[in-house]
C-alpha cells in the first residue's frame, strides 16, 4: 500500500494529453486512500488514479477545473453523496471495473451538476434490473452511458419508469435469501445421519443370482439382472447376512455353474466323439 502524499504527486508524470488538456498520471501506485489533491493546487484537466486500490471516492478538496477523472481497475464501493460539492466540473467519470453492486451505489453520481459522460462498465450494478433507464434517470445531463449514446426514447422511458420516489425505491430494492436459524444445522443433521449408500456384498449378490435362476417370469429376471448391473439391493435382500439359507443360495448358484460346466463337458466329449469314429464304406 502507498500513500497519496504532496511528494507523489509532485513526482508523477503529468503532460498534455491528446485532448490538450493537462493530466496527472497516478495510476498503478497501489493507492488505497484519496489524500492530498490539495497539493496539485487545481493545476489539472484530467486525473488518472486507475489501477489502484482505492475504496472510497471521498476526501476530495475543492477541484473547480477538474473535468475527468479515472478510477478504472480499483475497489470502489462507495462514493460520497457531496461528490458534486468538490467536483462542480467534472463531465467525464470512468469507473469501469469496480465493486458497485446495486443501484443505491451510484445515486451520489446525481450530485455532478455537469456529468456527461459515464462509464460502469464490469460493476455487478450494471446486471440490475433497469439498470440503464435508472441511470439515464438520475443524471438528467448525461450523453454517453457504457460507450453508447443515450437515446431520447430512453429518457421518455425512464421518465414513465420512475415518475416517483415509491419506483425508485423499488427499483433498489435488492431480494436477498431469507436465513431460517438452525437450517443449517438441520442440513447438516439430515446429512450426518443419512443412511451409506454402499453396494451389495458377495452374499447378496451369490442369492441375487441363485434368485435369477428360480425366477418365474421375464419380469422379475429383467429386475434382478438390472440390479445387479447397477448395485441397488433389491428390498428383498436388504437384511440378508450370512447364515444357512445363504450357505444353500451359494450352493444352488455354485450348482447352476457346475451344471452348466458339466454340460459343456458332456458336449465337447460327444463332439470328440464324433470325429474320432471313422465312416466304413462297403
Amino acid at each position: 500500500m502507498v500513500r497519496l502524499t504532496a511528494d507523489l504527486i509532485w513526482k508523477s508524470p503529468h503532460f498534455f494529453n491528446a485532448i490538450k488538456e493537462r493530466e496527472l498520471d497516478l495510476r498503478g501506485n497501489k493507492i488505497a486512500v484519496i489524500e492530498n489533491l490539495g497539493a496539485t493546487e487545481d493545476q489539472f484537466d484530467t486525473i488518472d488514479l486507475s489501477d489502484n486500490e482505492i475504496v472510497k471516492l471521498e476526501n476530495f478538496p475543492y477541484m473547480n477545473r477538474l473535468g475527468t477523472l479515472l478510477v478504472n481497475n480499483n475497489r470502489i464501493t462507495r462514493i460520497n453523496p457531496n461528490l458534486g460539492e468538490f467536483l462542480p466540473k467534472l463531465h467525464t467519470f470512468v469507473l469501469t471495473n469496480n465493486r458497485l453492486t446495486n443501484l443505491a451505489e451510484i445515486d451520489p453520481l446525481a450530485s455532478l451538476p455537469k456529468l456527461q459522460y459515464l462509464s460502469l462498465l464490469d460493476n455487478t450494478v450494471t446486471k440490475q434490473p433497469d439498470y440503464r433507464l435508472y441511470v439515464i434517470h438520475k443524471l438528467k445531463h448525461l450523453r454517453l452511458l457504457d460507450f453508447k449514446k443515450v437515446k431520447q426514447q430512453e429518457r421518455v422511458e425512464a421518465a414513465k419508469k420512475f415518475h416517483s420516489k415509491e419506483a425508485e425505491e423499488q427499483a433498489k430494492k435488492v431480494p436477498t435469501k431469507t436465513f431460517t436459524p438452525g437450517e443449517l444445522a438441520d442440513a447438516q443433521d439430515a446429512t450426518k445421519h443419512a443412511p451409506k449408500v454402499v453396494g451389495p456384498t458377495p452374499e447378496q449378490i451369490t442369492a441375487i443370482k441363485a434368485a435369477i435362476v428360480n425366477s418365474q417370469t421375464l419380469e422379475e429376471v429383467a429386475r434382478l439382472e438390472k440390479a445387479l448391473s447397477t448395485g441397488q439391493i433389491p428390498a428383498e435382500f436388504a437384511m440378508l447376512k450370512p447364515d444357512t439359507n445363504m450357505a444353500e443360495a451359494s450352493e444352488e448358484a455354485d450348482k447352476m455353474d457346475t451344471d452348466g460346466q458339466n454340460q459343456d463337458s458332456v458336449a465337447d466329449e460327444q463332439k470328440q466323439d464324433d470325429g474320432s469314429t471313422p465312416i466304413e464304406e462297403d
